[in-house]
């Protein structure tokens, strides 16, 4: 089983635009492309399921800007994303966009050809929620890449003997055989070999090219991944001797899964609160793009909150006012955080900061609470999914309440198990979320839905506080969260076939955004 990361499939990825599973996660995609092709790209084709999510989305909601961002070898946070598109002409680079069946079993399919005078490669991907990929076949042989380490591809006529010098010769992570359009030998290692070696290996007749292929994920895999437990039941089995706080778990979960230090755990969250904080600050001062749908609603609220001209309940507006600033930095393409989703980046990062600040709270209480929303995450991302394309907007909006629901237990005093209950509640009451959004642009109803998970969230942190019973065990929730997503039509998982996002004035705001964009390139 491959474990799920915190930094990697949870509080993650650091990017820029609307939504992870088209933006960072095309990104990445483009990224390993950029490599397979040693960063030389003369033409592209890339080719989206009509059944799939893509078809309809891939241009609104980013995966063509993360997809050419990638091809360039940028970061998920490079400046320069907004007008990728211009970047890669200016580069010489040829992209074709074709919909065309190509029996894909996942929404998110990416399968692309990429070429330049000296070679042509192939590749197939999956996009699997909040910027998490599968890479699934290079060069027509099936494989299973997440990105989280060092690799690298021998191209070989003989493979079985390169295969047996690279025993004898090398200690690797995995090391294995593809034959497909090309025979290859695929290294994984925390590290690239040694280029002595690998000019050796270049050197011998019967290999053709070498390829390195850099990680696209923040926490690399290892040989043996070892993890203390994969399932809240297996977590509280775990702690009935040893009494550690949740923030002391998700800890020592992430260091164990990484193979880092507890502290390097932390610093790492205290980097996500300190860009999280940032994300708050810039989006109450407004945020200006010309691409969207919403304005800065944030400052508005912020007025008439200072005014005292709202209904009383300073936590819930500040949580409103926050989660309202981090989706309007996000739609801005300013830098965010997908925690664990961009369509749902506001919901935890505003419940648990907006909680934090009222009460008072330092910075490192922050960055337990922020942990502690990463490890329930993992529960979720180990057994359910993040994709509204898989899952509707219970995917992302309901985990984001789940996550926040059981770090704002912790903020207010409350124990592991009051977390659990609150969380087990929080997900209980999202169950059936649909994801249609309005333009198909990643903004309405998304922002709403975003103030209604953190405001879920805080409900049920003060019923799990006042000791209500979840009844459901939070692994069954999760459990029952995958399988009500699958019964959701394929309408209304993020494809902009149904909902919202075919009403009257949704479709009339669409057309307004394509002209306004057609005249802006002309």
């Amino acid at each position: 089983m491959n474990f799920p990361s915190i930094f990697n499939d949870v509080v993650g990825p650091v990017m820029r635009g609307p939504s992870s599973s088209h933006c960072a996660a095309s990104l990445r995609i483009g990224r390993i492309c950029h490599d397979l092709m040693n960063g030389r790209i003369s033409e592209i084709e890339i080719d989206f399921d009509p059944n799939g999510s893509l078809a309809t989305t891939h241009k609104e909601q980013g995966s063509d800007m993360g997809l050419f961002g990638g091809f360039l070898g940028w970061e998920a946070y490079d400046e320069r994303l907004v007008n990728a598109e211009q970047h890669i002409g200016a580069a010489g680079i040829k992209v074709k966009i074709n919909i065309k069946d190509i029996k894909a079993d996942h929404p998110n399919t990416y399968k692309i050809s990429l070429s330049n005078p000296w070679e042509t490669r192939s590749l197939i991907a999956i996009s699997t929620g909040g910027g998490m990929i599968e890479v699934i076949e290079i060069d027509g042989a099936e494989v299973s890449l997440q990105g989280d380490s060092f690799l690298t591809l021998i191209y070989t006529t003989e493979p079985q003997r390169i295969q047996q010098y690279l025993g004898e010769n090398g200690t690797f992570d995995s090391i294995n055989l593809h034959s497909g359009d090309h025979d290859f030998i695929e290294i994984k290692s925390r590290e690239f070999l040694d280029k002595t070696f690998l000019d050796e290996l270049l050197a011998m007749e019967e290999v053709s090219h070498i390829k390195k292929i850099r990680p696209v994920l923040p926490i690399l895999s290892g040989k043996k991944q070892n993890v203390p437990f994969i399932t809240c039941d297996e977590m509280l089995a775990y702690n009935k001797d040893r009494n550690l706080s949740l923030w002391q778990l998700a800890a020592k979960y992430e260091s164990e899964r990484g193979n880092i230090s507890e502290e390097e755990v932390l610093d790492k969250m205290n980097d996500i609160r300190k860009i999280l904080k940032n994300a708050v600050e810039t989006g109450l001062k407004g945020t200006k793009f010309e691409d969207r749908i919403l304005g800065p609603q944030s400052v508005k609220f912020k007025s008439m909150m200072e005014d005292r001209k709202l209904v009383d309940g300073d936590v819930l507006n500040r949580i409103i006012m926050y989660v309202s600033a981090i989706m309007e930095v996000k739609s801005s393409m300013g830098v965010i955080v997908a925690a664990p989703t961009a369509g749902s980046c506001g919901a935890m990062p505003g419940a648990v900061l907006g909680v934090a600040d009222s009460l008072g709270l330092s910075d490192e209480e922050t960055v337990k609470a922020l942990l502690i929303a990463g490890l329930i995450g993992v529960f979720i991302a180990a057994h359910s999914t993040f994709a509204a394309e898989v899952g509707g907007c219970q995917a992302e909006c309901g985990s984001g309440s789940t996550m926040a629901a059981a770090a704002i237990v912790y903020l207010a005093g409350g124990n592991v198990n009051q977390s659990i209950c609150a969380a087990s509640m929080a997900l209980q009451s999202s169950l059936g979320m649909i994801c249609d959004p309005i333009g198909n642009r990643v903004e309405a109803p998304c922002l709403n839905k975003n103030v209604m998970a953190a405001s879920n969230a805080l409900s049920c942190s003060n019923m799990a506080l006042a000791d209500y019973d979840h009844l459901i065990p939070l692994d069954e929730v999760i459990e029952t969260m995958y399988e009500v997503g699958k019964s959701i039509p394929n309408t209304l998982r993020c494809t902009n076939l149904g909902g919202l996002s075919i009403t009257k004035t949704a479709k009339e705001i669409e057309r307004k955004l394509g002209q306004q964009h057609f005249y802006k390139s002309c």
